[in-house]
């Protein structure tokens, strides 16, 4: 049974981890595509300002034209001219109208330039956001694979050896959680556990969603993953934090867990794949695995990594 405990934990564990993946993946895309649209937004606007630079140019080309077949060259005309101040006059627009030749040939050239950078970011934003959709399809179907062989194993128990299980991850928890305490690194006293009170909005938060269904990939309001109740906890207590349980360890500020406080973030396994969120006395609120709901559970009931805050002293 301690076997099969363990088979069960790596699967759990593995589950997780491709689920935060996904979530991971879930991030990039949805700021590639806002990247996409700012990209097509560039293009609309340079494609607008070379049409207008092109008729510009082609105003120009045709007066030239005009100018070009009036036949006699300027000195001559100016020897025949009856009104030679007035052919100097025209003269001096000629020139000036050779300056705003050479200004719309430059914006035109600009124009084309800009045009085909945009044209480029815009291919290239269209290019990194399919990339990323097919991430997300794989690591999808990774997740689902791993959720089907937690089932079959389930589901090849006997009532008995569910209760036999369920009561040795039990002691298994309660060893954990005493040699924390025993070595130092946990405090359940709460002496030292008094939350902000953007720690306490996000903790109520989240204990009202007790008794929901873990979801992969979810961020409520009907089910949650883990890191989709933590980040959505701290979001209704009025802070955007990271929507991955990786993220998270790797951007907030880190806290001893012998100094934790209601509302800090408890971060689990060695590569941060899972979290919880403290509610003090040495327990955490999380939504602990497929198959569970979100619950109140003992801090050690998977290996801590170590914990992060997501709010300032001050708050």
């Amino acid at each position: 049974m301690s076997e099969l405990l363990g088979e069960l934990s790596r699967l759990y564990q593995r589950t997780e981890e491709a689920s935060e993946a996904f979530n991971g993946t879930e991030e990039k895309l949805k700021r590639q595509r806002a990247a996409a649209r700012r990209a097509h937004k560039r293009l609309t606007r340079a494609r607008a300002s070379l049409a207008t630079e092109r008729a510009r140019a082609g105003e120009l080309a045709r007066q030239q034209y005009r100018r070009d077949s009036a036949g006699l060259p300027p000195a001559v005309q100016l020897l025949l001219t009856p009104e030679p101040g007035r052919l100097l006059e025209h003269g001096h627009f000629l020139q000036r109208a050779a300056g705003d030749q050479a200004e719309t040939v430059r914006r035109l050239t600009g124009g084309e330039r800009r045009h085909a950078a945009a044209a480029k970011k815009a291919r290239a934003a269209v290019t990194r956001q399919e990339r990323l959709t097919a991430r997300k399809k794989k690591q999808r179907d990774k997740v689902r694979g791993r959720l089907r062989k937690v089932e079959e194993l389930l589901s090849s128990l006997t009532g008995d050896q569910l209760a036999r299980l369920h009561e040795l991850e039990r002691d298994r928890t309660d060893a954990a959680q005493q040699r924390l305490v025993a070595g130092g690194a946990l405090d359940p006293s709460g002496a030292v556990s008094r939350p902000s009170a953007r720690g306490r909005k996000a903790l109520d938060w989240a204990l009202g969603q007790v008794g929901k269904p873990y979801v992969w990939g979810a961020e409520g309001p009907e089910g949650f993953d883990c890191s989709g109740l933590t980040s959505q906890a701290w979001r209704h207590a009025g802070r955007t934090i990271p929507r991955t349980s990786q993220e998270q360890w790797r951007r907030l500020p880190r806290v001893p867990l012998d100094e934790l406080r209601p509302g800090d973030l408890v971060i689990y396994f060695p590569g941060a794949t899972h979290v919880g969120l403290y509610a003090g006395s040495g327990r955490v609120v999380q939504a602990p695995r497929p198959g569970a709901t979100v619950k109140l559970t003992p801090l050690a009931t998977d290996p801590p990594l170590g914990a992060v805050r997501p709010d300032k002293p001050r708050d």
